[in-house]
C-alpha cells in the first residue's frame, strides 16, 4: 500500500521528463505513425493514473499544458463548465477538436456515486481539480477519509470491462502518435461517452507529408487568359448570369493568379504560405489526417485479428467516429456551414449555381465531384428538354394532318373480339383517341430525337471528362496517385481465424513430432527447428480462390435467383392484366366494358412501380450482403463489386416491365382461330390498335415519376425525419434514475452531431442518377418528355441532397479523388447501350418502318392513304374454334369476316392465315434500320469522341507551366544553398601566401615537359578513383 502510494504522488515532473523522453526516442525511430515502431513506445503509467492525495493545488487547464508534444488524456470535463465556442473546441478554448469517438457505457452505480460525492475530475498531469472551480489544497493534515479514497466496484459484465480495456489501450496508442484526447465524465448509469481529438502542428505536418497532401506555396504565376471572342463571350455571359452566382465569402475566386502547388514537406517548409499554422490545413483536411491515424492505429497488439477505428466500432468497442460540423447553421454566426445552407442547401436558392469550391472545401473531393456531375448533368438535360418539348410539339401540330390516325377515326372496321366468348365483335373508330395520343410520340421527328440523343449522351460524358479535368487542376488533384489501402476489419479478421486455425493444426503436428524425436537431440537440429517455427509463425497465410469460392457460388446463384424473382413480378404483373381484362369484358356493366383497356393499364402500371420499389430496397440489402461474403480486401474492392451488383439488381428491376412492353407484348399471342392461351383459359394479350408505344410511354412516364417522386424525394426526407423523432422519444423515455440531473449542461457540437444520421457513401446517390439517366436515353424514342420530368426532378435532388449533407447528415470523411470511378464506365455503357435500344423500338415497336414501307414500295400515289387497311388482315368468323367465338353480338348485321392487326394472307387464299409478302418486306426493312441506325450513330459518337479532346489545351498548357515553375524554384533553391555553402568553406579556408616569382629558380627542360608527358594509367590494384 505504501509502494502504491508513493508512486501515486511521485511529482509530476519526473513523469513528465519520462514521458519526453519516450517521445523523443520514438520521433528518433520513426517519422509517421504508419511505421511500426512508432507504435510500441509505451506511456508511464504515472502519466495516467490519479492522485487523490497530493499536496500539490490543482491545475489549471491552461497551466497543465505542457507543448505540442503533450496530449491530454481523459480529461473529464464538469457539467457546469461554460461552453466553449460552441463546443468546437477543447476546454481551453485554443484547441480544436478534429474529431469525435462516440461509445456506449455502463458504469456501477457505486463507482459513479463516489466520483460525484467527493467532486473529483481527473486530468492527464496526475492531479485533482474541484468541479466548482476552487483552488484548494489537499494536505497530508487532512482526515484518514481525505486522504485515500477507497472505492468499492461489483464486478462489472466481461464484455463491458473487455471494451473499456480496449479503450484505454486505443487512446494511449493515439497518444504515442501524437494526438491530444479529451473526454467527458461519465456521469450515468449508462449512455454515451465522448473522447474529442485534436491534431497538433508536428503531428499535422508529418502525416500531411506521409500522405503526399498538395499544399500551396508562396510563388504565384499568372494564369493563362484566352484571348479574342471567346473572351468577349465569357465576359457577356458572365454578366448575364451574375445573379445566379452564390454569394459565399472566404472562398478564393481570382482565376488569373494561382498558388503553385507541391506535396507538404516539412524540409520545404519555407516554400509554403502559412500564415497561421493552425488554419493552413482547412477542417476538412485536418480530420481526413487524423481519421487517417485512425485507421491504422490498433488497440492491442496482436489481438482480435484486426486494427484500425472500422475493427474497434465493428466489435462494438466505440459506437461511432466523426468529424465535426462547423457550428450551427441557423445562428448569427458566419461559418461554412451556414454559407452552404443558405447559398445551396435551401429550396429558394434552386436558380443559383452549386458553390462547388466551397463544397469541396467542407466535405472532400469526392463529394464535390459529385455534386459538380450531377451540376453538369442537369445543365445538359436542359437542351435536350427544350428539343423533347419541340418534338411533342411538332406531334401536336401534325395530329389533324396525319393520315393514319385519321383513317382510323374515320373507317369502321370491325375487328375480331379481344377475348373469347364473352367480347363482342367492335369497330376500329373507337379507337381514335387511343390512336391520336399515340402521334404524339409515335412520328418521324423521334427518329431524329433518338439520334439527338445518342449524340447528346457523347457530349456529355466528354464534356463531364473535360470538366473534371478542370476541377482535377483547379484542386491540385492533377499528380494524385492512388492511396495505399488498408484490409478491411472483415478480411482481417477472416484471415485472423485462418491463421488461428492453421496455427493449431501445427502445434498438433508439433507434438506428435517431438515426441518422436525426444531421443535425437541436437543443438544444430534444435536451433534449425527454433528457426523454422518462428519463419512460420511470421508468416502470415492469405486468403485463397478457395476461401472465396463458397461466396462467388453464394453471390452467383443468389443474383440469378433475383432475376427470376423479378421476372416472376413481372409474369405476375401480366396474369393480373389477362385475368382482369376477362373479367372486366364479362360485366354487365357498359362502362367497364368500354374502358377495360385504361383501367388494366393503368392498375397494372402501379401495380408494377409498387414491386419496384419494394423490390428495389430487397435488392440493395441483398447486394451488400452478396459482397460481404465475398470477404473483398479493400474498401475500394467492397465499393465496386457492390456498385455491379446493386447496378445489375436494380437495373433489372425498373427495366424489365418496361422491356416487356416495348418488345414482348403482342409478339406471341397467335391470331384468330389460333390463340396462345395461358393456363388453357386466358388468351395472351395484344397490343391497342395503334400499337404498344403509346401504353411504353404510359408504362415510362408513371414508373420514372413514381420512383423519382416517392423513392428518391419522399423516402430521402421522411426517412431520416422518423429516424430523428425515433430518436428523441427514445431518449425521453430513458428513466430519471439513470442519469445525474445535477451534472447537465447545454448540448454541445459533438452531441448535436451524434444525433444525426450517419454518412454511409455516395452509392445511392449515384445509383438513383444512374437509372434516371437510363430512363432519359434508353427509351427516348417512346418518350420525348423525359429529359423534361429529369430536369424537374433534378433541380429538386440537388437542393434535396444538399440540405441533407448539411443538415441531417453527420460530417462525411474527406476523401481524395479525382474521378468518378466506375460509375464513368456504367454511363458509357448504358450511352451506347441505348443506342441499340432506341434502334429496336423505331423499328419494331413503333410504325415508323412499316410507313416507310407501305410509302414506297405499296402506296399507288406515294403516300399514306389507305395505310390502316393495308396493316389489316381477314379472318372469317367461321374458322373460329368451338367455344370461342361471342355468344351474344350487338351487331345489327351479320358478321362473315373480321380484321385483326397483322400482316397475313386471306382466308380465301392458296395459304391461308400464313405470313404474307408484305411481313418478310417488314421485318427485313426493320432489321436493316437497326443495323445502319446503330452503326450510323455509333460512327458519329465515336467520331465526336475524338474531335474532343478529354483534356482542355489551356489546362494542360497551365499544368506544364506550373511543372515547369516548379522545377525553377527547387533548381534555384538549390543553386542558393549551393551558393551558402560555398561562401561558408571559402569563409573557414585560411588564406594561402602567393608565390615570389622572383626567387624561384628557373624549370629544367625535363621539367618543363613533365606536363606535356602522357598520363599514367592506374594498375588494376589502384586505390585511386578518377573524379
Amino acid at each position: 500500500m505504501e509502494d502504491n502510494s508513493r508512486a501515486c504522488n511521485t511529482p509530476i515532473d519526473a513523469a513528465q521528463v519520462e514521458y519526453r523522453e519516450a517521445e523523443a526516442v520514438a520521433e528518433s525511430e520513426s517519422s509517421s505513425i504508419h511505421s511500426e515502431q512508432f507504435s510500441t513506445v509505451p506511456l508511464p503509467q504515472n502519466l495516467l493514473q490519479v492522485n487523490f492525495n497530493t499536496t500539490e493545488s490543482a491545475l489549471d487547464p491552461s497551466e497543465y499544458s505542457l507543448d505540442h508534444h503533450r496530449a491530454v488524456l481523459n480529461n473529464f470535463i464538469d457539467g457546469e463548465q461554460p461552453n466553449t465556442r460552441n463546443g468546437l473546441y477543447f476546454r481551453d478554448g485554443k484547441r480544436k477538436v478534429d474529431y469525435v469517438l462516440a461509445y456506449n457505457y455502463r458504469t456501477h452505480v457505486s463507482l459513479k456515486s463516489a466520483l460525484v460525492s467527493q467532486g473529483l475530475a481527473v486530468i492527464s498531469n496526475g492531479s485533482s481539480v474541484n468541479p466548482e472551480g476552487k483552488d484548494q489544497v489537499q494536505t497530508e493534515q487532512s482526515s484518514q477519509h481525505e486522504q485515500g479514497l477507497v472505492m468499492e466496484v461489483a464486478p462489472q459484465d466481461v464484455l463491458e470491462d473487455d471494451r473499456r480495456s480496449r479503450r484505454e489501450a486505443f487512446q494511449r496508442k493515439l497518444v504515442e502518435a501524437g494526438l491530444e484526447i479529451e473526454s467527458d465524465q461519465e456521469n450515468k448509469n449508462q449512455g454515451t461517452g465522448f473522447i474529442r481529438i485534436h491534431a497538433p502542428w508536428h503531428t499535422l505536418s508529418r502525416e500531411a507529408e506521409f500522405l503526399k497532401i498538395k499544399v500551396p506555396t508562396k510563388n504565384v504565376y499568372e494564369v493563362k487568359q484566352e484571348s479574342g471572342i471567346i473572351t468577349a463571350l465569357n465576359k457577356v455571359w458572365h454578366k448575364i448570369t451574375k445573379p445566379f452566382e452564390p454569394k459565399v465569402q472566404h472562398v478564393e475566386n481570382d482565376t488569373k493568379t494561382k498558388h503553385i502547388s507541391y506535396d507538404f514537406s516539412r524540409e520545404k517548409i519555407h516554400l509554403y504560405n502559412i500564415k497561421d499554422k493552425e488554419t493552413f490545413f482547412n477542417s476538412a483536411t485536418r480530420s481526413r489526417i487524423v481519421y487517417e491515424i485512425l485507421k491504422v492505429t490498433g488497440s492491442t497488439k496482436g489481438q482480435y485479428g484486426s486494427t484500425g477505428i472500422a475493427a474497434l466500432i465493428a466489435n462494438g468497442t466505440y459506437d461511432s467516429a466523426y468529424p465535426l460540423h462547423e457550428g450551427n447553421y441557423e445562428g448569427d454566426e458566419v461559418n461554412e456551414r451556414k454559407m452552404l445552407h443558405e447559398e445551396w442547401a435551401r429550396y429558394g436558392a434552386f436558380y443559383k449555381y452549386q458553390p462547388i469550391d466551397l463544397i469541396r472545401k467542407y466535405f472532400g473531393e469526392n463529394i464535390g465531384l459529385y455534386f459538380a456531375w450531377l451540376g453538369v448533368y442537369t445543365e445538359f438535360l436542359i437542351p435536350a428538354s427544350v428539343v423533347g418539348i419541340i418534338v411533342f410539339l411538332y406531334g401536336c401540330a401534325t395530329l389533324d394532318t396525319n393520315i393514319p390516325s385519321l383513317e382510323m377515326c374515320e373507317h369502321n372496321f370491325t375487328m375480331c373480339p379481344l377475348c373469347d366468348q364473352f367480347c363482342d365483335y367492335w369497330n376500329l373508330s373507337t379507337a381514335c383517341s387511343t390512336a391520336k395520343a399515340s402521334h404524339l410520340f409515335d412520328n418521324p421527328a423521334t427518329v431524329f430525337f433518338s439520334v439527338f440523343m445518342a449524340l447528346w449522351a457523347t457530349m456529355f460524358l466528354e464534356h463531364w471528362k473535360r470538366r473534371q479535368m478542370s476541377l482535377c487542376y483547379q484542386w491540385d488533384l492533377t499528380g494524385l496517385e492512388e492511396e495505399e489501402e488498408h484490409p478491411r476489419p472483415e478480411y482481417e479478421t477472416k484471415l485472423f481465424q485462418k491463421n488461428r486455425k492453421k496455427g493449431k493444426q501445427k502445434n498438433r503436428k508439433r507434438s506428435k513430432t517431438e515426441a518422436k524425436e525426444e531421443n535425437r537431440d541436437s543443438g544444430k537440429n534444435k536451433w534449425r527447428e527454433t528457426v523454422l517455427s518462428t519463419m512460420g509463425e511470421e508468416s502470415l497465410v492469405k486468403l485463397t480462390w478457395r476461401d472465396r469460392i463458397p461466396g462467388y457460388f453464394i453471390g452467383l446463384s443468389s443474383v440469378l435467383f433475383m432475376f427470376g424473382l423479378t421476372f416472376s413480378a413481372v409474369f405476375g404483373v401480366i396474369v393480373y392484366r389477362i385475368t382482369m381484362s376477362a373479367i372486366m369484358a364479362m360485366s354487365s356493366n357498359s362502362n367497364t366494358r368500354a374502358n377495360v383497356r385504361v383501367t388494366v393499364t393503368s392498375t397494372a402500371v402501379i401495380i408494377n412501380l409498387v414491386v419496384i420499389l419494394i423490390l428495389d430496397e430487397i435488392y440493395g440489402a441483398v447486394a451488400k450482403w452478396l459482397t460481404e461474403i465475398e470477404i473483398p480486401k479493400t474498401e475500394k474492392s467492397f465499393e465496386e463489386r457492390l456498385i455491379v451488383k446493386s447496378f445489375l439488381l436494380k437495373f433489372m428491376n425498373a427495366y424489365a416491365p418496361i422491356f416487356y412492353v416495348a418488345f414482348f407484348k403482342g409478339r406471341f399471342m397467335g391470331r384468330p382461330g389460333d390463340y396462345v392461351y395461358v393456363f388453357d383459359n386466358y388468351r395472351m394479350e395484344e397490343c391497342a390498335p395503334g400499337g404498344c408505344l403509346m401504353e411504353l410511354c404510359i408504362q415510362l412516364s408513371i414508373i420514372m415519376l413514381g420512383k423519382q417522386l416517392i423513392q428518391n424525394n419522399l423516402f430521402e426526407i421522411g426517412i431520416p425525419k422518423l429516424k430523428k423523432l425515433h430518436r428523441k422519444l427514445k431518449d425521453k423515455g430513458t428513466k430519471p434514475e439513470e442519469s445525474n440531473t445535477n451534472q447537465t449542461r447545454p448540448p454541445q457540437q459533438w452531441d448535436l452531431d451524434y444525433n444525426l444520421e450517419p454518412f454511409t457513401g455516395l452509392t445511392p446517390e449515384y445509383m438513383e442518377m444512374i437509372i434516371q439517366f437510363g430512363f432519359v436515353t434508353l427509351f427516348v424514342a417512346s418518350f420525348p418528355l423525359a429529359p423534361l420530368f429529369a430536369l424537374l426532378n433534378n433541380v429538386i435532388e440537388i437542393r434535396l441532397d444538399a440540405k441533407k449533407f448539411v443538415t441531417e447528415l453527420r460530417r462525411p470523411n474527406a476523401v481524395r479523388a479525382k474521378s468518378i470511378g466506375i460509375w464513368y464506365n456504367i454511363l458509357s455503357g448504358m450511352g451506347k447501350f441505348s443506342v441499340i435500344i432506341n434502334a429496336f423500338v423505331i423499328s419494331f415497336t413503333s410504325d415508323f418502318i412499316p410507313r416507310l414501307v407501305y410509302q414506297y414500295l405499296y402506296s399507288e400515289t406515294g403516300t399514306m392513304d389507305g395505310f390502316i387497311d393495308h396493316t389489316l388482315s381477314h379472318f372469317n368468323v367461321s374458322h373460329f374454334k368451338p367455344g370461342s367465338a361471342p355468344v351474344f353480338s350487338e351487331f345489327h348485321k351479320q358478321i362473315g369476316i373480321c380484321r385483326y392487326r397483322d400482316y397475313r394472307e386471306p382466308p380465301w387464299s392458296s395459304n391461308p392465315y400464313e405470313f404474307s409478302k408484305q411481313y418478310w418486306s417488314v421485318l427485313a426493312a426493320r432489321l436493316a434500320f437497326v443495323i445502319l441506325f446503330q452503326n450510323l450513330v455509333m460512327l458519329l459518337s465515336e467520331g465526336l469522341d475524338w474531335m474532343i479532346p478529354d483534356i482542355p489545351k489551356d489546362i494542360s498548357e497551365q499544368i506544364k507551366k506550373e511543372k515547369t515553375l516548379m522545377v525553377d524554384v527547387f533548381l534555384k533553391e538549390e543553386h542558393e544553398k549551393l551558393q551558402l555553402i560555398q561562401n561558408f568553406l571559402k569563409k573557414d579556408q585560411p588564406a594561402q601566401p602567393k608565390p615570389n616569382l622572383k626567387n624561384l629558380a628557373p624549370r629544367s627542360r625535363a621539367a618543363s615537359l613533365c606536363q606535356f608527358s602522357p598520363e599514367k594509367k592506374p594498375s588494376d590494384g589502384s586505390q585511386h578513383t578518377d573524379v
